[in-house]
């Protein structure tokens, strides 16, 4: 039988933003995905990145006296990093501003110019910085930006534009027609609404005048890349050239995988453009929902974005990939709290989960001397726990093909409450008491060993490091890929004679106190956050190395010295309060460093175009330096 193949991404995430928790979601959910399939069976290809184009980049650069490829080169890692934290098996990590990628953008707009679906035009409209996107007038919420509710500046200017409402009803059809094109069902019904209006053909370019960080038009020189048109190509442009995408075996792509925010720019750009350059739109794009916390939404100024490294270090990484998924359905918005988190750290995954292999592994020590044993006699309890793990099993798969996941851990806990309810029910400590007993303890330790095995394998894809601890601890050498989802489909596929291990509870509970101490740590205020900044607001200030070249101090002034500073570009006059410190002469030659772009004011009627960096401590005041001379206008970090 040939074997399936299975592609997922998911969205490429802008550099410039920092990780945070709904980053974590939309990664975990798409690995969890690429994880089950692979324990199927499937050839997988599980494909993550970061999108690296556009104003917003450039501008942050220029502020940070980088140049753009420095400035993404730089970010990226964090993604990457957060990734091998969170055990993401993603088989490829694809950057826009890669040659490979850059090749297929510059090869699909040069075939769909020679085709006329683009063609320049005048262009009137209003324009989004931060989002990057034009409005037309009837767009505007309120005057603003409908997206963010940012002011939007009117541009005019020539453009070239892909043809997109050409396809308008093509994609309506297409989207009816297919129930699982978009999921879950209310997002496509939000899809159908926005096209319900007449489509607008779609602006792919950026005058090089106001934007020079993109990929240049192939035919036109003098543009860039609309940063969105760039971006989504980045789902093929691992595969090859256009014609090894029309035969890869990995394309379309099984799940699209995005938030709710990004939906309209794929189920509409994205599958017009696909339709264009002759390829299937992906089989399903799935829209998740958002996290608010404590239903607030996350924000940097209420200080409540949710980092996920600071989760990792609190709970452990399978704890919180569990929790994710668990928490809420998948496609609907969801609220964190960690004292939500918390609860289901201790309920599900110590109390349960947790409990079930450590009285199993003790009483298998206790009872059997460590060594699985071979069952013996069977009971009607015995084929209900057998049955239910049948029951469980193919209700999974069936979930896993609506990627419904907190339904599915609904029903794999239905086997985990299920086999302690059977050890209860058969009470090996009872068994153990008679030779007649003896017998039936022997089946009933190997089942309980066995349903441990199965949700083992079952609850891999969500908590891969914790279920291989699970194996080790049954005795289990395998790893749980090789051993797959076929070695559950009967019962009985844990070896007797195997020795178990003892080890540390797989989720040790976070106990009362302790918990307080939790929640009292996050809901404490901040100790002078109002006085914190971040290092991209650090960034901000422009700090460069200057030569004093005179000095001299100001008439009527006690404290001022009036300075003229060579910061390698230009010549400076800096007023410096140092004057009790410092003669001038014992100034001139020294190297200092200034506020490079600090807004200029004037004091004693004399203009200060910077600020000197000094250390004070009372009358005495210590200018900044260097132990060696670093030359004029040299950026300081």
């Amino acid at each position: 039988m040939q074997q399936k193949k299975f592609y997922i991404t998911t969205p490429i995430y802008y550099v410039n933003d920092v990780p945070h928790i709904g980053h974590a979601y939309t990664t975990i959910a798409a690995d969890v995905a690429a994880r089950y399939q692979r324990l199927e069976g499937a050839d997988v290809f599980f494909l993550t990145g970061t999108d690296e184009h556009g104003q917003k980049v450039q501008q942050a650069a220029d502020e940070f006296g980088v140049s753009p490829q420095e400035h993404v080169d730089k970010l990226h890692q964090r993604f990457k990093e957060l990734w091998v934290r969170l055990n993401i098996s993603n088989n490829d990590f694809i950057r826009t501003t890669e040659e490979r990628h850059k090749k297929l953008v510059r090869d699909i707009l040069r075939q769909l110019h020679s085709k006329d679906e683009i063609y320049r035009d005048s262009y009137e409209g209003w324009y989004c910085t931060p989002c990057e996107r034009f409005w037309t007038e009837k767009d505007l919420a309120e005057g603003n930006c409908p997206e963010c509710q940012r002011k939007v500046d009117k541009i005019k200017e020539h453009n070239y534009f892909f043809r997109m409402k050409k396809y308008q009803r093509w994609l309506v059809e297409k989207i009816k027609n297919d129930p699982h094109f978009i999921l879950p069902a209310s997002r496509k019904n939000e899809v159908l609404g926005f096209l319900e209006k007449p489509l607008e053909d779609l602006c792919i370019s950026r005058p090089k005048s106001r934007l020079a960080w993109g990929i240049p038009l192939p035919f036109d020189e003098d543009y860039v890349t609309y940063v969105w048109f760039d971006a989504l190509i980045n789902y093929i442009s691992i595969h090859g050239s256009l014609d090894d995408i029309k035969t890869s075996k990995f394309w379309p792509a099984d799940h699209n995988m995005v938030g709710k925010d990004i939906l309209t720019t794929h189920a509409v750009y994205w599958s017009t453009m696909l339709k264009a350059i002759g390829l299937e739109p992906p089989k399903n794009i799935f829209a998740h929902g958002w996290w608010t916390v404590n239903g607030q939404k996350m924000s940097k100024s209420l200080q409540n974005v949710v980092e996920p490294n600071q989760l990792i270090d609190q709970f452990g990484v399978d704890v919180i990939r569990y929790f994710l998924l668990r928490e809420v359905p998948f496609g609907l918005d969801g609220d964190f709290s960690h004292k939500a988190l918390i609860g289901r750290l201790n309920s599900d995954l110590a109390n349960n989960l947790g409990n079930l292999l450590n009285r199993t592994v003790n009483m298998m020590k206790k009872y059997c001397g460590g060594i699985i044993p071979v069952p013996a006699t069977v009971a009607a309890e015995d084929n209900s726990l057998t049955e239910k793990s049948a029951e469980v099993i193919a209700e999974v798969r069936k979930l896993y093909n609506e990627l419904a996941y907190n339904k599915i851990l609904q029903k794999i806990w239905e086997l985990v409450d299920a086999t302690n309810q059977y050890i209860d029910k058969t009470g090996p400590w009872n068994l153990a008491k008679t030779d007649a007993g003896n017998e039936r303890l022997k089946t009933v330790m190997y089942n309980s060993a066995e349903s441990l095995r199965v949700l083992g394998i079952l609850l891999n894809p969500f908590m891969p490091q914790s279920t291989e601890s699970l194996m080790k601890q049954l005795g289990v050498a395998t790893a749980i890929e090789e051993q797959g989802m076929n070695s559950i489909d009967k019962w009985g596929g844990l070896k007797s004679g195997s020795q178990t291990q003892k080890a540390n509870p797989l989720f040790p509970r976070i106990e009362d106190k302790q918990a307080e101490k939790i929640l009292a740590e996050i809901s404490a205020p901040k100790k002078d956050a109002a006085h914190q900044i971040t290092i991209d607001e650090f960034m901000k200030m422009e700090l460069r190395t200057g030569k004093i070249m005179a000095a001299e101090k100001v008439k009527k002034s006690k404290k001022l010295i009036q300075l003229k500073i060579d910061i390698g570009t230009e010549t400076r006059q800096v007023l410096a309060g140092i004057s009790a410190s410092y003669e001038p002469a014992d100034l001139v030659g020294r190297t200092v460093i200034i506020v490079a772009n600090l807004k200029p004011a004037k004091l004693m009627g004399i203009e200060s175009q910077g600020m000197v960096l000094a250390a004070g401590d009372g009358d005495t005041i210590m200018l900044a330096g260097f132990d060696q001379e670093p030359g004029q206008g040299i950026r300081v970090r």
